[in-house]
């Protein structure tokens, strides 16, 4: 007999070897019907999977993330089926699950364009409604490769050639296309009806840009119809929040292939950028933060004694200069040691707070750049505090909330926490890290703080809590991190002198509230669709005249507004005044006052709020508190 438990811990019992799909129609048709794929001890496999031993067994259905796996797996499989219906002559190469959907490469004579993707979805919708069931077989290494060879699939048989001789590959067929893959795959093909087409991009064979170029065919897919339209709407208006095309409209940045992932600030952009610094700035002097800034080029020697230069060296710039080598800092953390190793520190002059506005550079591959989201160049909000090991708990504490306040001030309340944790690649011993990462969790739960557990994916120093905010559509954000360092003090001999007269080591934490602000800007873009609160705005008001003869009053409206600090565009240009309203209301910024023969009459001005919202006639005094009061909200 075969005992298979289910994860209510009930069992059940079979007299010989079953599949998953047996067991799931013995449960009820319903989820025999809805079964997708099944988890036998912990690894998922096909519903056609045998078990032969007792078991721990759960039926993975859509509802499930193992079964929207599965569901994009298995579609990216019947995209690379469509394109060989459609299109013979193309080869395929690789088709991997991605965040929301999936994507396959091929290499065809021609460029795909928007009809061939409509044709394509179009053809994978009509071998869905034939349900045909997708089937697996296993074949020896060197009898899949004269297979696919066979077939003209040189790019796969290329791929099975690179595993070791002698080990065995699955292959799954679908109707008259059969491709390699490890699985596992829905039953059918008709478990296959939630999907759209996205886009075609170029991608080269195996990452290598010294390969041909093939194309790449992205795709999404849901395991519900309303799933996906949800989906499809949240793309939609993130792509009207896009900050890229916000910031060529608002005239806030650009990016120039003359310094590729770096940005040109223009004027009111950087006006937005001192704000966010500003504020940051009135945070590290309200929290005890000493204002520190370091060197950007910094000899190799100091990065091969931290570690990064033997375990992060490919993300780093580095040039030579005298027949030395140094490198543009990728991080704030040991010029930080070295301010603190200046002069004898003792135990009361811990914590020690530094932060620094500080630039970094990290050579991050051309192709992952997206606007100023992800960049070769970029400023922290960075900060480390040198502290003992039983200081550690309440400066995690004492972080998290003031970071929570930050955030709110930012206008995010949602927040996710996650701890990661101890990655392959470190330094340090296994009871440091262990010591390190209870600390962060003790520190989420005295916060009162739900996290997850990222395993392996800590910096090679030390864990980290990684603080992920969601915007206005649900898009998580990681931005804020603290981490606790045993190790760099010890590698940069960092000492302050206990209470007891001794030399002692302290504990480094690494953290930083928005992480980069060019990260940060761009997510505050996007969040507000170019809206800004009126504190960030960066015009505020917008001053219009209707004729030349309002030109000397409206000049004086403006003045008095700045004189109180506000951020103020003076239009007086000979426009109608519908056109004027209309352009500068594009730009969106918090009011826009609009002054006329009467308005001047009476020393008042004529309000509009954002959106097109008519406020009346106001005097100046009661405009001025108003505005002043946004600010201040």
């Amino acid at each position: 007999m075969i005992h298979i438990t289910l994860p209510d811990g009930s069992q059940r019992e079979f007299p010989g070897p079953v599949t998953v799909a047996d067991v799931a129609a013995s449960i009820g048709s319903g989820l025999a019907k809805a079964a997708l794929a099944g988890k036998v001890d912990g690894k998922v496999v096909d519903t056609s999977y045998r078990i032969e031993a007792d078991s721990a067994l759960s039926i993975i259905t859509g509802k499930d993330a193992d079964g929207l796996e599965v569901i994009r797996h298995s579609t990216a499989h019947l995209l690379a089926y469509a394109v060989k219906e459609l299109f013979p002559e193309a080869q395929v190469t690789i088709g991997p699950v991605i965040e929301n959907g999936f994507y396959y490469d091929f290499a065809y004579k021609r460029p795909f364009g928007p009809d061939d993707l409509v044709a394509i979805e179009k053809k994978m919708a009509e071998l869905a409604a034939k349900d045909e069931p997708v089937t697996r077989r296993v074949l020896p290494r060197d009898e899949a490769v004269a297979h696919f060879k066979g077939m003209g699939e040189h790019y796969k048989a290329e791929i099975i050639g690179s595993i070791p001789a002698g080990e065995d590959v699955s292959l799954y067929r679908e109707g008259g296309f059969e491709d390699l893959c490890r699985g596992p795959h829905v039953p059918s093909t008709g478990k296959l009806r939630h999907f759209k087409l996205m886009k075609v991009a170029g991608a080269y064979w195996r990452g290598d840009h010294r390969n041909e170029m093939l194309q790449r065919i992205y795709g999404t897919a849901w395991a519900s119809k309303d799933e996906l339209q949800q989906y499809l709407t949240m793309l939609a208006e993130a792509e009207k929040r896009d900050h890229r095309k916000l910031g060529r409209e608002l005239d806030l940045f650009h990016i120039d292939d003359h310094a590729p992932g770096l940005v040109f600030w223009h004027p009111k952009g950087w006006t937005l950028w001192q704000g966010v610094e500003q504020y940051m700035r009135k945070v590290y002097r309200d929290n005890g933060y000493q204002e520190v800034k370091g060197p950007q080029i910094i000899d190799k020697t100091l990065w091969e004694k931290t570690g990064h230069w033997d375990k992060y060296r490919e993300n780093m710039f580095v040039t030579e200069s005298e027949k030395r080598e140094y490198a543009l800092k990728p991080m704030n953390c040991p010029g930080h040691i070295l301010i603190f190793k200046q002069g004898i520190k003792s135990y009361r002059d811990l914590p020690l707070r530094y932060g620094e506005f500080g630039q970094c550079h990290r050579n991050e591959p051309s192709g992952g750049l997206h606007g100023i989201m992800r960049v070769r160049g970029f400023t922290q909000d960075d900060g480390h505090i040198f502290c003992t090991e039983d200081q550690i708990l309440q400066e995690c504490v004492e972080y998290t909330a003031l970071l929570q306040k930050v955030y709110k001030d930012f206008g995010f309340t949602n927040i996710i926490y996650k701890i990661a944790t101890r990655p392959d690649k470190r330094i340090g011993s296994d009871a440091v890290w262990d010591t390190a990462e209870n600390a962060l969790m003790q520190s989420l739960r005295a916060s009162g703080c739900e996290f997850e557990i990222s395993p392996g994916e800590g910096a090679f120093y030390g864990p980290k809590i990684e603080y992920t905010l969601k915007d206005a559509i649900g898009r998580p954000w990681q931005c804020g991190t603290m981490q606790v360092d045993f190790s760099m003090p010890e590698r940069l001999d960092a000492e302050y002198v206990g209470e007891d007269g001794a030399r002692h080591r302290p504990v480094m934490l690494h953290r930083a509230i928005v992480g980069s602000l060019e990260r940060f800007i761009g997510i505050l873009i996007e969040e507000s669709a170019g809206a800004l609160p009126t504190w960030l705005a960066p015009v505020q008001v917008s001053v219009l005249n209707i004729t030349d003869a309002q030109a000397e009053y409206a000049r004086d409206v403006a003045k008095m507004l700045q004189k109180q600090g506000i951020r103020v565009q003076l239009d007086l240009r000979n426009e109608k005044i519908t056109y004027k309203i209309r352009e500068h209301s594009l730009q969106k910024p918090p009011f826009i006052l609009v002054v006329g023969d009467k308005e001047m009459a009476a020393g008042a001005v004529a309000v509009r709020a954002r959106g097109n919202v008519d406020l009346g006639v106001m005097s100046q005094q009661a405009f001025l508190e108003k505005v002043l009061a946004d600010i201040a909200h």
